[in-house]
């Protein structure tokens, strides 16, 4: 029955499709359909992408890799080799597919190892715009990607020529020292790109509330982007010509955001384009010229090539920190609008003004007893203070357009129950619609609507996408969580290493809302299957495979399970990824025999790696050497500080992070026991705690064996664009408890204290002046390394 409605549906000229009316993806060419091969070669070469030569990685010889062209209904077998001296694997990004051959390496597909060939092979039963890109560490970040393009089995949409554009961004650094670098925690690349927001600009614009509102939840700004990128690129190119296109020519452009971590305005020189598709699924044909893409996701526009002219596209990095530009056709250039720079500064004016609790812990005390409707309900937006009796919440084949935080949830988050006795009924207009005016004018001037531009609203399927109601409906609530002093990101306050499988069940649909309780955008996306993304379009509502979840938002998609296995659900961001923020969503199903030899511990433990980094301070009163080794519960730190006049202190300490602001220590400290000697060396084992404090400082609070109790504090602020102030104070008690004090004395005390200022000259170099009370003043070089 099932396959006669799919062939009753291409008969209509029906042009989607829903996950619920294919079947299960099978391995083999069962149905003997036409074969087409195509075989790729991924290896390491200089390249040039940026103003320097850097080692790159690259598909076919090329960045991007080639594009792939399918029709629907062939059976596509690619043949991938590794010329590497390191592993590497590709995931097909948006295709329906089966299990073994999505391209996570230890969790679905054996990983190819150097030198060695694995041949993926599966039926295209879908047609539009994808990609593809390793799934091997970083590695997508040096260049492998590249794009598909499957022509649908008859063609719908009225244009004359097809161009693939894949974006990326580009870095000359290793991806690896990227990481580490955003590890460690520094403004370094928002100052390089010039969205840094220094004390000075923040109290010229009347923001210095706001600002103590932010450090108070223990952030730093809003942030928008991670890092610092040389050149955003359109097919490898800064930019672009595309000079064949003749005038009236209609031109369909297959847009793929294959970027590590960079979302982009896209906007189009003449006339307005015309939208006809999202992640290779066809849409109601939309009028747009502004219009986001987030990282991994794809769109189709039909642009007309103009007389005599030539229109430019043109992207912008969403930071506004640089552009990259195609141009389709000859002549003069029609350009493409600019996109002004985000006002950091103004937004967070903005979210002060909201009910808003920010900051939600990335990483959690008991990561395996974590209630995530507690976590909703204690951050985030604050709903009590707004009137729920002006709102009138969409009907859509459940309680979709509901805030569930007011709901009784069970705790495993497999199940939904309502507390009718906390819905006011009176109050709620269940038929679709949306907020009434005079609501969204109030949450207008609360600054409420500064992330609405990024709703799915303009996104309406031709046909309905909505499922059977009698089909069971599991809900899972997963609070998007995250750290940006030590770059761990989560869900509900649980990495990835720590966290249990996301259970679901064929033939049943799974609902999960995403709330993102950070800063950042982030692009969640779901391995082998379609899903509806909830908007004001109810039963119209799309279908994508990755969605972007807006900072302070929610959203809620839902799929119907009919395949097995155990998939991938991750965000995007590679840098986010790779620092936690992914699950295994499982139908518990038998692992796949094959692979028995590659365990997914070495997927998992990929994200929970020690990364180790350093300063050195080198002056003309002192030199001070930090090291710093660290994963996401455990840290290892060693510290020395040698003072000209012969004053010394060093300690060697292992950390335990509780959660994201309290750790436990324990190591040793040796420190000279008279001014201006080194005669005399004092060894002592201490313990204590560290304490990230509201209003970001360090504490430090110690007790050594000689039952000596010590407490410290330090902060440092940057005050103008590259330049930062820094102090600390130290205070310890002796109370004789253990030695003896001099007669006569029954406390003894040694304060230390020290402040300075640091200019940040590049990457890794500052200069630096600082007054110590046991070093005495004096200046010289920091080293970041």
């Amino acid at each position: 029955m099932k396959n006669y409605l799919i062939v009753l549906a291409f008969l209509l000229g029906i042009t989607g499709y829903s996950q619920e009316e294919l079947e299960a993806s099978i391995e083999g060419n069962v149905n003997n359909l036409p074969v087409r091969e195509y075989k790729l070669t991924i290896n390491q070469e200089k390249v040039n992408k940026a103003g320097k030569e850097v080692m790159g990685m690259t598909v076919n010889g090329g960045i991007p890799g080639p594009t792939l062209e399918f029709s629907e209904g062939e059976y596509a077998v690619i043949y991938v080799e590794n010329k590497m001296d390191v592993e590497t694997s590709i995931h097909w990004h948006g295709m329906l597919l089966p299990n073994f051959f999505d391209g996570v390496p230890y969790l679905t597909t054996p990983p190819i190892k150097p030198g060695t060939t694995f041949k993926y092979e599966f039926e295209i039963k879908q047609n539009g715009t994808y990609w593809y890109h390793s799934h091997t560490m970083l590695q997508e970040q040096s260049g492998v990607f590249g794009s598909l393009l499957i022509h649908p089995k008859e063609k719908k949409l009225e244009y004359d020529k097809d161009l693939v554009l894949v974006l990326s961004d580009w870095t000359n650094e290793k991806p690896k020292d990227v990481l580490r670098f955003l590890k460690r925690g520094t403004e370094w690349y928002n100052i390089k790109k010039g969205t840094a927001t220094p004390l000075n600009q923040v109290i010229k614009r009347g923001a210095f509330g706001a600002q103590l509102n932010f450090w108070k939840q223990r952030m730093e700004g809003a942030d928008i982007a991670d890092i610092y990128y040389p050149a955003f690129l359109i097919n490898g190119e800064e930019k672009i010509e595309y000079p064949q296109f003749k005038p009236g020519e209609k031109v369909r452009l297959r847009i793929v955001d294959g970027s590590a971590s960079t979302s982009f305005w896209m906007t189009f020189g003449g006339k307005t384009p015309t939208l006809v598709s999202a992640d290779g699924r066809n849409v109601v044909p939309v009028k747009r010229n502004k219009t986001f893409i987030a990282v991994a996701e794809t769109y189709d526009f039909i642009v007309e090539i103009p007389e005599n002219r030539k229109l430019e596209f043109k992207i912008t990095a969403q930071d506004g920190s640089g552009t990259a530009s195609a141009f389709l056709g000859q002549g003069d250039v029609l350009p493409a609008p600019n996109v002004p720079s985000p006002d950091k500064i103004g937004m967070m004016q903005k979210m002060a003004k909201m009910d808003m609790k920010m900051g939600a812990p990335a990483l959690k005390f008991r990561s395996k007893n974590v209630d995530p409707y507690e976590m909703m309900d204690e951050w985030g937006m604050q709903m009590d203070e707004m009137d729920h009796g002006q709102m009138e919440l969409k009907k859509d084949d459940g309680m979709d357009g509901m805030d569930h935080s007011k709901m009784n949830m069970k705790k495993d988050t497999t199940q939904m129950e309502m507390d009718h006795s906390k819905m006011k009924h009176d109050k709620m207009n269940m038929a679709e619609g949306s907020m009434k005016m005079d609501e969204k004018e109030n949450m207008k001037d609360n600054g409420m609507d500064m992330f609405s531009e990024y709703n799915y609203d303009y996104l309406r399927s031709p046909e309905k996408t909505n499922f059977d109601k009698e089909y069971p409906v599991k809900n899972v609530l997963l609070n998007l969580t995250g750290n940006m002093s030590r770059y761990v990101w989560s869900m509900n306050g649980v990495v990835l290493d720590e966290a249990d499988k996301i259970k679901i069940k064929g033939d049943e649909v799974t609902r999960i809302t995403f709330n993102n309780l950070t800063m950042m955008h982030h692009p969640m996306h779901l391995h082998g299957h379609f899903f509806r993304v909830i908007n004001q379009n109810g039963e119209y509502s799309p279908l994508k495979h990755t969605v972007n979840v807006p900072p302070m938002q929610k959203v809620t998609i839902e799929f119907y399970g009919n395949e097995y296995g155990d998939w991938f659900l991750h965000c995007h961001i590679l840098y986010h990824m790779d620092a936690g923020m992914a699950r295994v969503v499982s139908y518990d199903t038998p692992r796949d025999e094959r692979m028995k030899a590659y365990p997914v511990s070495n997927l998992i433990n990929e994200t929970n790696k020690f990364y180790t980094w350093g300063m050195l301070d080198a002056a003309s009163h002192m030199t001070e050497l930090n090291v710093v080794s660290s994963n996401v519960r455990n840290q290892f730190t060693a510290l020395a500080e040698y003072g000209w006049n012969e004053n010394i202190e060093a300690e060697l300490s292992y950390e335990y992070y509780l959660n994201d602001w309290v750790r436990l220590f324990a190591g040793v400290n040796v420190e000279n026991e008279m001014e201006n000697s080194m005669e005399e060396l004092s060894t002592t084992a201490i313990g204590g705690i560290r304490y990230f404090t509201p209003y970001m400082f360090s504490l430090d609070v110690r007790l050594d064996n000689k039952l000596r109790p010590q407490i410290s504090l330090a902060r440092e602020i940057m005050i103008f664009p590259r330049l930062a102030v820094f102090g600390e104070y130290e205070f310890q008690a002796d109370f004789g408890w253990v030695d003896d004090l001099p007669e006569g004395d029954n406390f003894k005390k040694e304060e230390t204290w020290s402040a300075g200022l640091e200019y940040f000259l590049s990457k890794n170099f500052s200069l630096m002046g600082s007054y110590d009370n046991r070093f005495g003043a004096g200046g010289g070089l920091s080293l970041r390394f």
